[in-house]
């Protein structure tokens, strides 16, 4: 080390790999700031229609590089910008010819999971990296390369770490070829028979009810995550066999080798930097910039928000945090002093062994922090647990227990009726599952970052930064030691959380309305919209079987009553079976009670007592709810899977109705309906063809359903909302961001409403003989 380290770059020409991520952008921000005669070409790929020129012009719109562009102006800013860098419209495992004059390759670009599918993490980071290295040569060109990795290369080690060349024989072209193989493997594996229907068979007690396609898009979901499930756990396994935390970690440590064997000790200038957790800015572009969460802020989250309890961490291990700004200056420091070729250097951007933060102190201070400034939720604010550091093997103890009692709650709740308590019910098992999920996944993702007994010597580091001139170590050097973590912690890093947090909850709020009240905005005045209503459970507040019974009360014999109610509950078990497999094949045995029922008679029955009682089972907020959409030019369709006819008494209420027949003979109902009923996906594919032959736009449109069997017809609506939904739709509905309403039974007024309305008759498709 030169006993004044050079700080300038020079008129060098830089390539810059992952200049959209967190250290990239930092990185190039750096670079137009403090040295302006660099040229700089970007390996950016295109995304999502953008190209990479694209996604350049929207990256230097980022706070990252607002104190730049104020200090030189907009239009100088973009004027230098259009000089200076160079887009290669490429990827890391795609990469476009070089240019042949590069001075300095700064590779910052890999995966940002710790836990991908093992063959991802080795195409981004070993495949990524070989492919740099084989276009490097390729091109001519013959940089000084930073190499920018991780602290924990070292995998599962104790004591010190010394900075250099990590000490294994795992030969990264095979595990590279086996990780590509075991994706082959497990592809092939998740479609053998057996297995598929084990996937299809989970899929149709799951989602039958929305119908068969809807079974076959979960069961290929489920084959997918079960493939992606086996490769996570495949990247897990291999890695901590061989002695590392995890596939994120093994692949960077081979990615590094790869550098080596192929640049490094090559006959070129190879220099490898390992930050540690970095996190938010301590000073440049200013104090706590950061773009999203990082390594540790979604345990910090989590943990404001309530969400854990406990945690198994070490409270004496070293949680390394390294703010961002260090970990730059480190990178740019390293890449005006280059290496002799054939002789990687070797830099640890850590805090742990000169300034250390044991987890204890960090938990001390997210809970002071949150203490002072606790999070708002909806009864008053998140009062943050006391960690007790449980053993690992206790937590685990609790959290199978806690699993196991979720399993029990979803088994109970099964047979249960679909009511109020049972929503209720559903939605707190719901949560304490979200929480056991939670607990999980950050014990999986965490365990090795707070129950590390590592210490990273910063040797070479230190060695680096006191040799930079006096003058510009206050702004370019990065001695941790002149971190005061409390000031850190409390004024610059977790504010700066709340900030996103308080962002994400904005987000949130707004993506989804509470549940229990009509959206307050006043419906906009359009021709061209659909309003569909299901008819049992939303505008009314009963079932097909309730109806039956109304239709037996109101225009049969009492002394035939017992005779039914004992008939229908012994067959009561079959059609709760039928209905949890498909709706449509519970709604055609259910009608088959209807059978030998004449016609005439029914009529007369649904205009007489069985309206009166069908009125009183209204919801008065379906009945405001409908009149809003007549009134702001909608057209509002009841559409029923039951027979019609029994639907007229509000018929009044819509443009129009919609409902199955019964075919009839000799003014007799057979039982046997003359069309498939308009349930699930037959009810998407109607509402599809009708609102093309209307000219009718459904993503303009709205609908509203109670049932997990309405799933398939609501999601084609732009509005959908969920109206006294069962726990199937419920969760449905909170994962898609819908509206979730409850509707009550009618108090007066409403029959006055629905008799004075414009009567119109149920659109059926009978059939007689």
């Amino acid at each position: 080390m030169p006993h004044t380290a050079e700080t300038e770059l020079g008129t060098a020409h830089v390539l810059l790999t992952g200049a959209t991520g967190f250290v990239g952008q930092a990185v190039l921000e750096r670079l137009l700031t403090d040295h302006p005669a660099t040229r700089i070409s970007l390996l950016v790929r295109g995304k999502g229609g953008q190209t990479g020129q694209d996604r350049l012009r929207r990256l230097l719109r980022k706070p990252v590089f607002g104190t730049w562009r104020e200090a030189v102006g907009a239009e100088e800013a973009d004027r230098v910008a259009a000089e200076r860098i160079t887009v290669l419209d490429g990827s890391m495992t795609g990469i476009p010819e070089l240019p042949s004059d590069l001075d300095l390759v700064i590779h910052s670009a890999s995966t940002v999971s710790f836990d991908p599918p093992i063959h991802e993490a080795f195409d981004t980071n070993v495949n990524g990296a070989v492919s740099l290295y084989q276009a490097l040569l390729a091109s001519g060109s013959d940089p000084h390369v930073v190499h920018v990795s991780t602290c924990y290369v070292g995998g599962l080690r104790r004591g010190v770490v010394a900075e250099g060349k990590l000490e294994h024989d795992v030969d990264w072209r095979t595990e590279w070829r086996s990780a590509t193989q075991a994706q082959e493997r497990t592809e092939l594996t998740s479609r053998e028979p057996a297995r598929l229907e084990r996937f299809m068979s989970r899929a149709r007690g799951d989602h039958g009810k929305e119908g068969p396609i809807a079974a076959a898009r979960a069961s290929e979901n489920a084959r997918r995550e079960w493939v992606r499930s086996h490769l996570v756990d495949a990247g897990r396994r291999r890695a901590q066999s061989l002695g590392w935390t995890d596939v994120y970690t093994l692949t960077k440590a081979l990615a590094e080798r790869a550098a080596e064997d192929l640049w490094g000790e090559a006959g070129h200038r190879l220099s490898v930097v390992r930050p540690a957790i970095i996190e938010s800015a301590l000073r440049h572009p200013f104090p706590g910039w950061i773009d999203g969460f990082k390594v540790a802020d979604p345990l910090i989250f989590a943990y404001g928000r309530g969400q854990l309890p406990d945690f198994p961490g070490l409270p004496d291990s070293i949680l390394d945090v390294i703010p961002v700004d260090f970990v730059v200056n480190a990178i740019l420091a390293a890449a005006a002093n280059p290496a002799p070729a054939d002789e990687p250097a070797y830099f640890h951007i850590a805090s742990g062994a000169s300034n250390p933060l044991p987890f204890h102190r960090m938990y001390e201070n997210v809970r002071d922090y949150y203490t002072r400034h606790p999070l708002p939720r909806d009864d008053g604010f998140v009062e943050v647990p006391t960690w007790k550091f449980a053993g690992e093997r206790k937590f685990n103890r609790r959290l199978l227990l806690a699993k196991k009692k979720a399993d029990l709650w979803d088994a109970g709740l099964r047979i249960l009726p679909n009511d109020e308590r049972k929503r209720a019910l559903a939605a707190q098992n719901a949560r304490l599952r979200a929480g056991i999920a939670t607990l999980g996944n950050f014990t999986d993702l965490y365990r090795a970052y707070v129950r590390t007994e590592i210490i990273f010597d910063d040797r070479n580091a230190r060695a680096l930064n006191n040799a930079l001139p006096a003058e510009v170590r206050e702004d370019r050097g990065f001695d941790v030691r002149r971190i005061d973590w409390e000031e850190y912690l409390q004024k610059v890093h977790l504010p700066s959380l709340s900030k996103l947090t308080a962002a994400h909850r904005r987000r949130k709020t707004a993506a989804a309305r509470p549940a229990g009240t009509c959206p307050k905005p006043e419906l906009p005045r359009r021709t061209d919209v659909l309003a569909v209503f299901d008819l049992e459970r939303t505008v009314l507040d009963s079932n097909l079987v309730e109806q039956y019974l109304w239709v037996r009360t109101s225009g049969f014999r009492k002394a035939a009553w017992p005779k039914e109610v004992a008939d229908l509950l012994v067959a009561l078990p079959g059609y709760l079976r039928a209905e949890r497999r498909d709706r449509g094949e519970f709604i055609r045995a259910f009608l088959r009670r209807y059978r030998g029922m004449p016609v005439a008679r029914l009529e007369e029955v649904v205009g007489r007592g069985y309206a009166d009682t069908m009125l009183r089972h209204t919801c008065a907020d379906a009945v405001a709810r409908i009149r809003e959409h007549r009134a702001a030019g909608h057209r509002t369709v009841l559409v029923t899977g039951s027979i019609g006819l029994l639907a007229a008494p509000l018929a009044g209420l819509f443009d129009e109705v919609v409902g199955s027949s019964m075919h009839v003979r000799d003014g007799v109902l057979t039982g046997y309906l003359t069309k498939p009923p308009l349930v699930d996906e037959a009810r998407a594919a109607w509402l599809r063809r009708y609102a093309e032959e209307g000219g009718y736009d459904l993503a303009a449109s709205y609908g509203y359903g109670d049932s997990h069997s309405d799933l398939a017809w609501l999601s084609l609506l732009g509005k959908p909302s969920a109206i006294n939904p069962d726990a199937e739709l419920t969760r449905a509905s909170h994962k898609r961001n819908w509206d979730i309403h409850r509707w009550k039974r009618s108090g007066s007024g409403v029959r006055g409403e629905v008799l004075a309305a414009r009567p119109t008759m149920p659109r059926t498709d009978g059939k007689s003989d």
